[in-house]
């Protein structure tokens, strides 16, 4: 298995394969590949957790992935493209490729998936999400993920691959609910923090996850989804996660914003990258699209985006017209 990213999930992930199969992760900095090769640590990302001596780490794309048998994607969604397109010419023909990325293409809008089989026609891909916060799965505490491909021999093959005693993996056929389940909740997670830092508690969070849940939800619907995975790990599961834990990066950012910083002194000050700021504007563009009301992704693009403070923002959503709570 090549595992292609060496962030903190692409390297818990590649770490957790090596139990399974022979794992080689991707870096770009030769100076990554020498700590993970010799040491056994990324020092950039989770340096303190150490990673499973049998994976191996490589600068060299076409090293990675030339004898892989599958290819996992970690990298941001706005470098997936291109990074893939590198690698084409070493892949070799019908191996899957797993994508971990959980956001949309700005300009085509496309998921994570869709655009692996532009790259990789003829390619099997398949995406692996849920409740996955890499701080926590690192050092080994008990987790469960989905890996969403609609075809039910390589599903099965990849929850073995992926599975270790601490780390349990499930299958569905469902790719476009999973997958708008992980980009979406990034953004219900920036709007969540911000809440947490404007000094609200537990019923604010609550309403907005269930609230947001049902925007994933009717997102998911209209792009051909199974409102059943919004119910699952890859949407309520992760969700509830990302929303809760101050190491999720996007709620780190929704707090910073709710404390009153600029958004581009917290982006200036992480080396992390948080999906939802980049994917609000898109999840928000695609929804108007097909005619999808979303309005905690409308507040959070107006304060990410458009200038609105988070306080501005949470008056706009509290001064909505009242509906149905079983409206979609």
């Amino acid at each position: 298995m090549a595992v292609i990213g060496a962030g903190s999930w692409g390297t818990t992930v590649a770490s957790l394969a090596a139990a399974n199969t022979p794992t080689v992760l991707w870096a770009r900095r030769e100076f990554v590949v020498e700590s993970i090769n010799t040491h056994h640590v990324n020092p950039d990302y989770i340096g303190g957790v150490a990673l499973s001596p049998q994976l191996r780490a490589t600068a060299s794309l076409s090293e990675a992935v030339s004898s892989a048998d599958v290819v996992v994607m970690a990298v941001p969604s706005q470098g997936f493209r291109q990074v893939l397109a590198e690698a084409k010419a070493h892949i070799r023909p019908w191996v899957p490729i797993v994508s971990l990325s959980k956001g949309l293409e700005a300009g085509s809008m496309l998921r994570m998936s869709q655009v692996a089989n532009e790259v990789m026609p003829g390619h099997p891909v398949a995406v692996l999400t849920g409740p996955n916060l890499a701080s926590e799965i690192s050092v080994g505490q008990p987790a469960a993920s989905v890996v969403a491909i609609d075809d039910a021999v390589i599903a099965t093959a990849l929850q073995e691959l992926f599975s270790t005693p601490t780390f349990r993996v499930y299958t569905n056929p469902d790719v476009v609910g999973c997958e708008i389940a992980g980009v979406v909740k990034n953004v219900i997670a920036i709007a969540a923090g911000m809440a947490k830092g404007m000094g609200f508690g537990d019923n604010t969070r609550a309403s907005l996850i269930t609230r947001g849940l049902a925007e994933m939800t009717r997102l998911a619907v209209a792009l051909g989804g199974d409102p059943v995975s919004l119910a699952g790990l890859a949407g309520m599961g992760d969700l509830i996660a990302t929303c809760s834990s101050q190491s999720s990066r996007n709620t780190s950012v929704g707090i910073r914003l709710g404390g009153g910083e600029a958004l581009a002194d917290i982006l200036g000050s992480t080396s992390m990258v948080a999906e939802g700021v980049r994917s609000s504007a898109i999840v928000l563009e695609l929804a108007q699209q097909y005619g999808v009301d979303m309005p905690i992704t409308e507040q959070v693009v107006a304060v990410c985006h458009n200038g609105l403070s988070a306080s501005e923002g949470l008056l706009a959503l509290m001064s909505r017209r009242s509906r149905p709570e079983a409206q979609l």
